[in-house]
């Protein structure tokens, strides 16, 4: 969903470094990957394939905070809201 927000600190050799990586589009998210000392940050369309991605030293990295897109913005191609189910007649 629009609004996804991944922000990552890096030690930079006695400096600090941030970068965001943000879904751009309606129907993009961003995923969280790590492993063999690799933290790797994508943005992922609705079918998976990964438009832009950052790669960083898990050992050099500090902090790494996501921050969701908030329930209240909705899009235009957004899954409408569940509708209540109707009650059988009495």
């Amino acid at each position: 969903m629009i609004g996804d927000r991944v922000e990552i600190v890096v030690d930079a050799g006695g400096a600090t470094r941030s970068w965001d990586v943000t879904a751009t589009r309606a129907g993009r998210r961003v995923e969280v990957a790590h492993g063999r000392g690799v933290v790797e940050v994508s943005e992922v369309t609705r079918g998976g394939t990964p438009v832009r991605t950052a790669r960083f030293m898990s050992s050099r990295v500090l902090a790494l905070v996501e921050h969701p897109a908030s329930a209240a913005v909705r899009l235009a191609d957004d899954e409408p809201a569940a509708l209540p189910l109707p009650r059988p007649a009495a």
